[in-house]
């Protein structure tokens, strides 16, 4: 009974080990997030809102809207009664928003510059790839046409077998008629007549 109640006292303790451990000892489940005081935000979403301001600013529709709004800010701060102004001359306040503005409008001009370089650069790598593919194929073509051509090259075409055709047919007549291809003159091939006589003169 001694051995039984010591396993029994170690079960025990390891149970407890790993229960004061908790989900630390757990290594095939990932960690709870951490609080953290900064506000979270996707930047692939701040790219793109960059790239629709700056895209914006680059239009004339942006110069058009921003020329009627100083123009309309500096007529009323000369022409308004002097308790409506808010911006007298020297229009300190427009030169603050003006600044304000330019201040802001280029870093974003500079981000939508960069993603639109990386876009390039991927690009530019994935055409690379695409060229690199493509000579590859061009190459592998070329090599099997080039093997069809000298496989093709040692078959027998149908011109070349008519006349070999043509040449035996003129030769089997030249023999059978009697005549060889160089002059001379030999027995035919097929004697017909001979066969003939030799048929009357037994009959």
């Amino acid at each position: 009974m001694a051995p039984e109640r010591e396993g029994t006292r170690e079960r025990m303790a390891s149970g407890a080990t790993a229960a004061t451990r908790g989900p630390r000892a757990r290594l095939d489940q990932p960690r709870a997030p951490r609080r953290r005081l900064l506000p979270e935000w996707d930047p692939e979403a701040f790219g793109r809102l960059s790239e629709r301001i700056a895209r914006f600013i680059g239009t004339g529709r942006f110069l058009v809207w921003m020329t009627v709004v100083i123009i309309v800010w500096v007529l009323w701060n000369i022409s308004a009664p002097r308790d409506l102004r808010f911006d007298e001359y020297p229009f300190i306040f427009l030169t603050l928003a003006l600044s304000l503005q330019a201040s802001y409008a280029a870093p974003l001009i500079l981000l939508a510059q960069n993603r639109q370089d990386d876009r390039s650069r991927v690009e530019l790598e994935q055409d690379r790839k695409q060229n690199e593919r493509s000579i590859a194929d061009t190459e592998y073509l070329t090599r099997e046409i080039a093997a069809l051509r000298i496989g093709l090259g040692e078959v027998a075409t149908r011109d070349w077998m008519r006349s070999e055709l043509q040449d035996v047919v003129k030769e089997l007549e030249e023999r059978q008629n009697g005549h060889r291809p160089d002059g001379h003159h030999e027995p035919g091939v097929f004697p017909a007549e001979r066969s003939r006589g030799r048929d009357v003169d037994d009959r």
